[in-house]
């Protein structure tokens, strides 16, 4: 079916910066939102940024000004470029697609996740 393959997760001081890349495969004839989400030990997951096909970008107050996420629609990829990490970014982060693909010889919309990637950041 359809799967997202994420990268570029790892250890970082604060202040660094990382970039996260997210890649959808699969029979997909179209992608509507993207997006990113984490979540840290012990806590809920967070929505941190989604952008639409239209290129439509919207933050978590956390992460404005700090974050940018971004898309590249010929490669069906997501970017989430992290500025000025703090260590309360500390998280496990989630790539979040919603992939028109064919299954079955039927055309349909799922909502697909990626495995994680952990992003740490030191004090």
């Amino acid at each position: 079916q359809v799967q997202l393959v994420e990268s570029g997760g790892g250890l970082v001081q604060a202040g660094g910066s990382l970039r996260l890349s997210c890649a959808a495969s699969g029979s997909i004839f179209s992608i509507n939102v993207m997006g990113w989400y984490r979540q840290a030990p012990g806590k809920q997951r967070e929505l941190v940024a989604v952008i639409t096909s239209g290129g439509f970008a919207n933050y978590a107050d956390s992460v404005k000004g700090r974050f940018t996420i971004s898309r590249d629609n010929a490669k069906n990829t997501v970017y989430l470029q992290m500025n000025s990490l703090k260590p309360e970014d500390t998280a496990v982060y989630y790539c979040n697609m919603i992939v028109g693909a064919v299954v079955a010889a039927d055309r349909r919309y799922l909502e697909v996740w990626g495995q994680g990637t952990l992003v740490t950041v030191s004090s």
